[in-house]
């Protein structure tokens, strides 16, 4: 489900410059996290979907790499409303954080689209292949700018940052590619809350939104929340966000493998 796979998240600051390589010290590979994802049906939220996010390592022209992957699949009771296969891939160097390849190949109701990214840190470029349902397969040569991410990779980065350093409404700066683009985007901070998830479960999380590019399911704006775990892990419990076609939520559903015990659950 795209809503929970993309953040896309002003131009390059200071700020941003000083926390582009970061000390990774919230995930590690072996880590599996699951989410159920609910549409609401006028006055009624559905199981509609469900999401899974994976790390794994590997070598990847001769370097060790983070390899994160992410798939998203609607329930096949409802594929007839609204069929939706994605899957998300990308590498990352696990000492610099910095991307090397990155591929998206999804299905969204009769929408398909293609993404493939080679990053080259030596020549500052970015080689891409891009086709989807309305444009024709094109191949394209991008420069790679400073702290640029993949959609993907944005969402670890995310799980990586010390919001302790910041205040309620402050904005997290960075770009992102995607579509055969790069955006200026942002996170804003707003602050820790509660939640408590389907099953019970009560979690101390701090809270931001996201500034999302418009497009096949998004409107665009800050038309998102995101609640991740108020400790090391960073775990996102809850996303709600507003779609083209209505508004979902996603829901932590499992979570295994993970680089340090929980602490932020309530008893």
């Amino acid at each position: 489900m795209r809503y929970l796979l993309i953040f896309l998240l002003l131009t390059f600051s200071d700020l941003l410059s000083g926390q582009c390589v970061t000390q990774i010290n919230s995930f590690k590979p072996g880590e599996k996290i699951t989410y159920q994802a609910y549409y609401n049906w006028g006055f009624v939220w559905v199981h509609a979907g469900d999401v899974e996010f994976t790390v794994s390592q590997r070598l990847y022209r001769g370097e060790q790499v983070y390899q994160f992957d992410a798939t998203g699949n609607s329930l096949k009771s409802y594929d007839w409303i609204y069929k939706v296969r994605d899957h998300f891939q990308s590498f990352v160097n696990m000492e610099t954080f910095s991307p090397m390849f990155a591929e998206r190949n999804t299905l969204e109701g009769g929408y398909k689209a293609y993404e493939n990214y080679m990053f080259s840190d030596s020549e500052r470029k970015i080689y891409s292949v891009v086709a989807n349902s309305e444009k024709p397969f094109k191949r394209d040569t991008l420069n790679a700018l400073p702290c640029i991410f993949d959609v993907l990779t944005v969402i670890y980065y995310a799980r990586m940052l010390d919001f302790e350093r910041y205040k309620p409404n402050e904005k997290v700066p960075f770009k992102v590619i995607v579509d055969n683009g790069v955006y200026p985007s942002y996170l804003r901070y707003l602050g820790k809350e509660t939640i408590k998830t389907r099953d019970g479960k009560r979690y101390r999380c701090i809270k931001f939104t996201a500034l999302l590019v418009e497009g096949t399911i998004f409107k665009g704006g800050e038309d998102i929340n995101i609640w991740v775990t108020d400790d090391t892990n960073r775990i996102p419990v809850l996303v709600e966000a507003k779609i083209l076609i209505g508004s979902v939520k996603a829901y932590l559903n499992t979570m295994e493998g993970l680089r340090n015990e929980i602490k932020a659950q309530v008893n």
